[in-house]
């Protein structure tokens, strides 16, 4: 028997009095060519009580989609590998994100696409770590037992300054009580670098029953789950939401050639809303495109779109407005001089930086009548510098 010693490093990422810490644990691994070496997930399950996840008796009882995406049963304060972790008094989160070459546009940042993604993915593990999370998308234990599915009403996105490629991302989310059966979740992405904040969204969800696809109330049981983990803050203030107008036939764009693909489809099989956005987005002119950036969108969503649904996209830009001291005159036709947009440093800038406005809709073709799947408005400004700090 030949006798052999072999470290291992592990990465690792921990908080302590609300600072955080990076390093790398290291494990000495002592053996003889006749040691049976166990797997990472024996070594980790080892100690008594060391782990959330299935134990070997309850493995048995686990599907094989279960023990291949390890839910945790448990509340967990680390995910290292996600890169994430509880905050805001444990009931927060907070993932760390690097923008992929696939997750940027020809001008090497971000799209809005893939903020809209990132905004979905980090909720999804918000809940993944709370361990209230069962087989649903995002739903909990007790969503599960009574056939209830979330699904987004609004949504409100306004992004200072797009991040770029290969750059390091924070991302925070929380929840909060919406109403009496409604529930809200808020996102900050801000760049690790500098600490400046990129954008910020607020949305609201309701829940469905997913057998007869209608909107249902909130079940004690599911209040019970949830509501510990809610937080009174707001990543935007919104006094009153802004009313978002119905357009018609008249829209000055319309693209009336759009047809749901299963590629569009989600867990719940229905279209993802970051669909929506693409379509809207698309309608409007490239030479448009080509010159703005949006700093804001909001979207009304009023139903779900399905694979045979035929869509129709309509677009109305707004009409030149006159300005007085920087205020805006009307909300639905917003071409103003906007206060507090920065001016290539990420900070707040002088009031010289025009916005522009767009209104849409997203629409079901029916034979007799359309139906509404979302309402939305845009805002945008002339391209500015890629970098936020520089000079």
């Amino acid at each position: 028997m030949a006798a052999f010693s072999c470290p291992v490093f592990f990465p690792s990422t921990f908080s302590y009095n609300g600072n955080r810490y990076h390093g790398r644990i290291k494990i000495k691994i002592n053996a003889t060519s006749s040691t049976k070496v166990k797997t990472l997930n024996e070594i980790a399950g080892a100690g008594k009580g060391s782990s959330s996840l299935a134990t070997s008796t309850e493995i048995g009882h686990l599907s094989q989609e279960q023990i291949r995406q390890r839910i945790p049963t448990k509340k967990q304060l680390v995910d290292p590998y996600r890169q994430g972790l509880i905050i805001e008094r444990g009931v927060g989160y907070r993932q760390t994100v690097v923008v992929r070459s696939y997750e940027v546009g020809p001008y090497k940042t971000a799209t809005l696409e893939s903020l809209f993604n990132l905004f979905q993915e980090t909720a999804l593990n918000h809940v993944w770590m709370s361990g209230l999370l069962s087989n649903g998308f995002g739903a909990t234990h007790g969503m599960v037992r009574n056939n209830l599915i979330w699904v987004v009403s609004r949504m409100q996105v306004q992004v200072d300054h797009y991040p770029i490629w290969g750059e390091v991302l924070e991302i925070d989310t929380w929840v909060g009580a919406s109403g009496k059966n409604g529930m809200r979740r808020d996102w900050l992405i801000r760049s690790q670098a500098t600490g400046i904040t990129y954008a910020r969204a607020t949305s609201t969800w309701v829940m469905m029953n997913e057998k007869t696809r209608r909107l249902s109330k909130m079940p004690e049981e599911v209040r019970d789950e949830i509501s510990p983990w809610f937080i009174d803050k707001r990543a935007i203030n919104e006094d009153v939401p802004e009313k978002i107008v119905k357009l018609d036939d008249n829209a000055r764009y319309v693209n009336s050639d759009l047809k749901p693909k299963r590629s569009d489809l989600d867990m719940n099989h229905h279209v993802n809303n970051v669909k929506y956005v693409r379509w809207m987005l698309e309608t409007i002119p490239d030479k448009f495109l080509e010159s703005h950036q949006l700093s804001g969108i909001v979207l009304e969503y009023r139903r779900e779109c399905g694979s045979s649904d035929r869509v129709q996209s309509l677009c109305q830009p707004d009409e030149d407005e006159t300005l007085t001291n920087g205020v805006e005159q009307s909300l639905l036709k917003n071409m103003v001089l906007t206060p507090g947009i920065m001016e290539g440093n990420g900070y707040l800038g002088p009031l010289d930086v025009k916005s522009y406005g767009y209104t849409h809709l997203l629409q079901i073709k029916g034979d007799s009548k359309n139906e509404e799947i979302v309402r939305g408005r845009t805002r945008w400004r002339k391209k500015l510098s890629t970098l936020p700090y520089s000079s």
